[in-house]
C-alpha cells in the first residue's frame, strides 16, 4: 500500500490486491485442513514476518536487531501453535 500512494497508482495497486486475494484463497484452503484458531493465527503471523523481509529487501527499511528478534518469536510462537 505504500508504494500505491494511497491506492492512486495503479501497478502498485494491483499487486497489492493480487496478494492480498492470493493470501485470503490460501488461509480459506488452510482452514479446510486445520482448526481455525490455529491456521488464523499462523497466517498472520507469516504475513507479518513477510511484510517485514519484503520491506526490508524492496522498500529499504532499516533493520535492527530488536525487529529481527520480533520476527524470530513470531515464528517460533507459529511453530509452537501449529505443534499444539
Amino acid at each position: 500500500m505504500k508504494a500505491s500512494s494511497g491506492a492512486t497508482r495503479l501497478p502498485p495497486t494491483v499487486a497489492f490486491l493480487f496478494l492480498f486475494v492470493a493470501g485470503a484463497l490460501l488461509q480459506a484452503r488452510a482452514m479446510r485442513r486445520a482448526d481455525m484458531s490455529v491456521v488464523y493465527v499462523a497466517v498472520l503471523g507469516l504475513e507479518a514476518v513477510a511484510v517485514v523481509i519484503f520491506s526490508i529487501a524492496f522498500l529499504h527499511e532499516a533493520f535492527s536487531w530488536r525487529r529481527g528478534l520480533a520476527v524470530a518469536i513470531i515464528i517460533a510462537a507459529v511453530m509452537m501453535l501449529r505443534r499444539s
